[in-house]
């Protein structure tokens, strides 16, 4: 458990007790930070050469002489070459257990359909046994597996990022289900939103949040809005690790067309024009009838290497967790062939040189270990370089599980991917949640830096930071942005901001001499597995309002005033149930006129169990008055929360209804609550008990990125006159 120091909190000239670093860990963050970055302990720097500059390890690794560094041909092992001798110069070893700098892996190098069949039963059975119209994803497990079906849109899941964030899977259950996704992205997405959009597009990537979401099996189809449409994906393309824990194929557009047309009201067609429109109340749907998916892939093994090095520790000081990480992938996608490459027609066969992606991260790890290395420390520093990171996160996945250093005895580890762009002094952190020291040791160091940071707290992220947080270490992973030029031939040396990656590698060395030196340990916390776009979904089952309280879409950008025109009604819904239908205007509920949308979604949250509504419907010379009896019960304040064990007296939200109470007095996913009205609570039960019983307006006291402020929960208009009239 962390130490706990009193802080002053201006309320009354009271103090208010909240969970921080030791008080020593904090001494030691404040020293570092009002150091200069750039000052190393003369009598070591005398006796070490430094790492090459920044800009001249981006230019060598991203040349054409390395053809794009693709995980096991000649480039890379160039590349490695080159990693290995500026390691050198700094003086850093191998690993403790290794005798050479290298680590092999062994990985997939090439995949083959081996008889695949997929096998749909509805109506009528149909069969296709063909390479023409199913074919396997590289990554696929081999196995067979049966399920319904259920469509899940873009299958795309994209972490809050600067307000931004993206679920398919928000409102469909895929447990034991075969999920039917289209490839690629929103094709009406333009500019930074497609740029965002492109970073979590990879198969591999819809395959992991199906998978651990409970889905048996992944169907993707090429939509008929998208490039190559109806089109199978190669299987030269997503080559990764051999078992991927789920079967996964592509359909052409006319196996597309059969799973379709056991939908009665919508075409394929139909529902990617929907989800590209950016229409937010697009939601995936069941597929009637089962399928039965026989995946088999043959592979070829052929063997990868990882980089790792190692600066012992300089004091004699004995800690639980010795080691500290800071890594990078090295490799990239050769000439598009065997990778998520998005060149253009015109740029097929291209050398892809990666200068963001991720020569920039390669960069950084060498700086920063020069200045490491120069440094007392208290724990060893591990300096690590994956290989086969396009293809799956593989080498990374490999050492955790084969490492000579036991992950156990791994304090933190600090990710670089793509940190060679930085735009209006923007960096994202990522995967902030996995510690609840994070937020404010990153804070207090940025606080010299004065970043832009973005913060992500979703520990779940296509890098391989993502590995070690699987295996329960706190990690950080470091990201200047997505462009244009991502995973395309274009992205190249003379477009990387030198002084940006120079800045993300000072602040990341900070962090990595903060925990060196640390007495205590970083906590990781389990909590956070919950609170993550992937796995939030189990933990909001049990809320009262899961399902649509009423079950309607309509036109977002229409006017309200005059009322909402209804464009879809959710089948089985109270809507449905009542008899509403497609093309009412619906001008009254519970007896108020409706005037705005937002108007329109707090009285349905906050009224009781059965209401009136007014709707003007085509046919009808007045207007009609319908009985409707809505799913849930009425909502207070909108939000949910957890128990962590790490921090008594207090809870983290990790769901905030929209339109509530909660939505509209600004509370957050992972804002932590210590007080209600100014009063402490002991537990989970004590502070839902507040909550429930006292009256509204209502004053939370959060804790908020290392930050102490009040939150007021006003109560909906409607809420005082609902309690009235029962």
């Amino acid at each position: 458990m962390l130490r706990r120091i009193e802080v002053p909190y201006q309320r009354e000239g009271e103090f208010r007790q909240m969970s921080q670093f030791s008080i020593a860990s904090l001494v030691g963050v404040c020293a570092v930070v009002l150091n200069s970055p750039g000052v190393y302990a003369q009598s070591v720097s005398q006796q070490l050469q430094l790492p090459s500059s920044i800009r001249a390890n981006v230019e060598r690794l991203a040349s054409d002489a390395l053809e794009g560094r693709l995980t096991g041909t000649d480039g890379i092992r160039q590349a490695a070459d080159h990693i290995v001798a500026e390691l050198k110069a700094f003086g850093a070893e191998p690993l403790p257990g290794a005798d050479q700098y290298r680590l092999p892996f062994q990985y997939t190098g090439s995949a083959s359909d081996a008889g695949t069949t997929l096998r749909l039963e509805a109506d009528s059975e149909f069969y296709w046994n063909d390479v023409d119209s199913v074919r396997p994803l590289s990554f696929s497990e081999s196995v067979e597996v049966s399920g319904p079906l259920v469509f899940a849109g873009y299958g795309l899941v994209v972490p809050e990022t600067d307000g931004f964030s993206y679920d398919s899977y928000a409102t469909i259950d895929v447990t034991d289900k075969i999920v039917v996704v289209l490839r690629y992205f929103p094709e009406d997405s333009e500019g930074d939103l497609r740029s965002i959009f492109s970073r979590y597009a990879g198969l591999r990537f819809k395959a992991s949040a199906a998978r651990q979401r409970g889905a048996k099996g992944l169907l993707v189809v090429t939509g008929p809005r998208s490039p190559n449409a109806g089109a199978l994906v190669r299987m030269t393309a997503d080559t990764a690790v051999a078992d991927s824990g789920i079967a996964a194929a592509s359909v052409t557009g006319s196996v597309a067309d059969v799973l379709f047309g056991l939908v009665t009201d919508k075409t394929l067609a139909q529902a990617q024009q929907e989800l590209d429109s950016g229409n937010p109340h697009v939601a995936g749907f069941d597929i009637s009838g089962t399928a039965t998916l026989d995946a088999r892939v043959s592979r070829e093994q052929r063997t990868g290497h990882n980089v790792l090095a190692y600066l012992p520790p300089t004091t004699g000081r004995s800690v639980d967790k010795p080691y500290v990480m800071l890594g990078a992938h090295y490799d990239h996608l050769g000439r598009g062939e065997n990778g998520d490459s998005l060149a253009r027609s015109d740029e097929a066969g291209d050398i892809h040189n990666g200068a963001d992606d991720n020569a920039s991260g390669v960069a950084a790890v060498l700086s920063a270990g020069g200045e490491l290395a120069a440094q007392t420390r208290g724990r060893g520093v591990i300096l690590a370089f994956w290989s086969g990171e396009e293809l799956g996160l593989l080498g990374s996945a490999d050492f955790v599980e084969t490492s000579p250093v036991p992950m156990a005895q791994v304090a933190a580890y600090v990710n670089f991917d793509m940190v060679g762009r930085m735009r209006d002094n923007k960096l994202t952190v990522q995967a902030l949640g996995s510690s609840s020291v994070w937020p404010q040791l990153v804070d207090t160091i940025n606080a010299s830096f004065a970043f832009d940071l973005q913060r992500v707290d979703d520990p779940y992220l296509p890098t391989d930071a993502m590995t070690f947080n699987l295996a329960e270490i706190p990690s950080l992973a470091l990201f200047t942005g997505s462009h244009a030029d991502y995973h395309r031939p274009s992205d190249d040396a003379e477009l990387i901001n030198v002084g940006g990656i120079q800045e993300v590698a000072r602040l990341a060395f900070h962090v990595a001499h903060t925990v060196a030196e640390r007495d205590t340990e970083i906590d990781f916390r389990p909590d956070s597995r919950s609170e993550n776009a992937v796995y939030r979904k189990r933990f909001e089952q049990t809320l009262e309002n899961r399902k649509p309280r009423l079950g309607i879409s309509w036109d977002s950008d229409a006017d309200a005033t005059q009322g909402i025109r209804l464009m879809e009604i959710r089948p089985g819904s109270p809507a449905a149930r009542a008899g509403l239908t497609v093309g009412d205007r619906m001008t009254q509920f519970d007896g108020r006129s409706i005037s705005s949308q937002a108007q329109l979604v707090q009285l349905v949250l906050a009224a009781s169990a059965t209401v009136p509504v007014l709707v003007e419907r085509s046919g009808s010379e007045e207007p009609v008055t319908v009985e409707i009896e809505l799913d849930g019960k009425p909502i207070r304040l909108g939000l949910s929360w957890r128990e962590d064990e790490g921090e008594p007296g207090s809870v983290t939200v990790i769901h905030v209804v929209a339109g509530s109470p909660a939505y509209h007095g600004g509370l957050k996913t992972r804002d932590r609550v210590y007080e209600v009205n100014g009063k402490p609570f002991q537990d989970s039960d004590a502070f839902r008990k507040m909550v429930t019983t006292l009256d509204m307006p209502m004053n939370l006291l959060v804790e908020r990125h290392g930050l102490l402020e009040q939150v007021t929960l006003q109560p909906l208009d409607s809420v005082e006159r609902v309690a009235r009239r029962e």
